[in-house]
């Protein structure tokens, strides 16, 4: 048993009593910070444990950094020990349904060197959609140990992106919704715009209808269509704060199209420093 990008709800409710699994709630929303814990008390898939995407996912902001920083490898691998993830175990991770949080799991993990993780399609919408059996409370304490092996070639720093799109040797990607990237609207940080150079490819275009991704095949389309002639080793992911670029490398990689990196600080980096500069509309 090994997945590593995607998996239906169907199949995980077969593999949840299975030994070497760990099932992680991702859930969170980014206006009320305690909304994913207090919803993972209230019911979540049998056996699971909660991790939060401010305290347990990215590390501390400080001067200088974006939203979301990476967390230090050391005290996410103990935190991921909590979890009951260790060598081995096959890591199951959810949101609420479109997987823009737990992608941010899969791709950390997958940055620390473990490769066995797999995001819910559809997350908690579509648990409950397939009647799936749900847990209220604290999940099963879990002690297991994991050695981070951190690949540093996985993101790039604003420095190196900032030194890619002078080469122009890199496709840099942004994640988030159109009238963000454009500046048309900005809810969250405190400038709008987008990296010049960057193209746009919102995250909710690896969806379907159902809120789900789009099958393999499709996204492959899609995403070979957007490339053209960069490989997909090329690319750099963001976003706002080097969350959702996530799930854009993770359709990417599901598509069989994976080696793009992630540019960890984003926008809400980008911007701490005012001699970047910023562009707005469709292109600049």
């Amino acid at each position: 048993m090994e997945y590593r990008t995607l998996i239906d709800a169907p199949t995980l409710a077969t593999l949840l009593s299975s030994p070497g699994v760990a099932v992680i709630d991702c859930r969170f929303d980014l206006a009320r910070p305690a909304a994913g814990r207090a919803a993972y008390l209230q019911g979540h898939l049998p056996g699971a444990r909660y991790t939060s995407l401010d305290e347990d996912l990215s590390g501390p902001v400080a001067a200088g950094t974006g939203r979301h920083p990476l967390p230090e490898p050391a005290q996410l691998a103990r935190r991921l020990g909590e979890l009951g993830v260790g060598e081995g175990i096959q890591v199951f991770a959810y949101d609420e349904h479109n997987g823009s949080f737990a992608a941010r799991l899969w791709w950390l993990l997958r940055w620390l060197g473990h490769e066995r993780v797999a995001v819910l399609d559809g997350g908690w919408t579509a648990w409950r959609a397939a009647g799936g059996p749900i847990e209220a409370g604290e999940g099963p304490p879990a002690r297991a140990h994991f050695t981070p092996r951190p690949n540093r070639a996985a993101w790039t720093t604003a420095d190196e992106v900032a030194a890619a799109q002078r080469r122009g040797d890199r496709l840099l990607v942004d994640a988030r919704a159109r009238e963000r990237f454009t500046g048309a609207v900005e809810p969250i940080d405190k400038v709008a715009g987008h990296v010049p150079g960057a193209r746009n490819y919102p995250f909710s275009e690896n969806l379907g209808a159902d809120g789900r991704f789009l099958p393999a095949a499709e996204l492959a389309r899609r995403w070979r269509s957007f490339l053209g002639d960069t490989p997909p080793e090329r690319l750099i992911a963001m976003c706002g704060s080097g969350v959702t670029a996530c799930h854009d490398l993770l359709a990417l990689e599901h598509a069989g199209l994976g080696g793009g990196r992630l540019y960890a600080g984003s926008f809400s980096e980008w911007i701490e420093d005012p001699a970047r500069r910023v562009a707005v509309g469709e292109s600049g």
